[in-house]
């Protein structure tokens, strides 16, 4: 509804980041019953622990079919992302670059929301099952 973002800055993605992330989640949005993640099926998405403090913050998840980054909102926010920072760009270090992406959301997200909000949705086509 907002397109608002929760984000972190993270030197591995695991299942000790996920809880972390799903805790910045509940504190952002604490009068949800539920938050509803669509996830791919990354071992950090699927392990034992991850669903276990998804379980503990009232997440629940739900898993794109293998293959699929079309139907994932997060790989066309991620598109937008990449057009407005890394895109025709070089970056002397890690850091530059993790700059130039913090920057990204902490400046210019709000401004291009507009923009954004015909690209990330979930308003898919739906197809008529071919006659055999």
């Amino acid at each position: 509804e907002t397109m608002k973002v929760t984000i972190g800055s993270y030197e591995t993605l695991d299942s000790s980041t996920m809880k972390e992330h799903f805790k910045k989640l509940r504190e952002n949005y604490p009068k949800a019953v539920k938050i509803h993640l669509i996830l791919d099926r990354g071992s950090y998405n699927t392990s034992q622990q991850t669903r276990k403090a998804a379980e503990k913050y009232s997440i629940v998840h739900h898993y794109l079919p293998p293959c699929s980054p079309h139907l994932n909102p997060t790989e066309r926010f991620w598109k937008g992302m990449n057009e407005r920072v890394r895109n025709n760009r070089y970056f002397h270090s890690v850091q530059q670059f993790k700059a130039a992406v913090m920057d990204f959301f902490d400046k210019t997200w709000d401004k291009i929301v507009p923009s954004m909000v015909d690209r990330i949705n979930d308003n898919f086509q739906i197809l008529k099952q071919a006659s055999s």
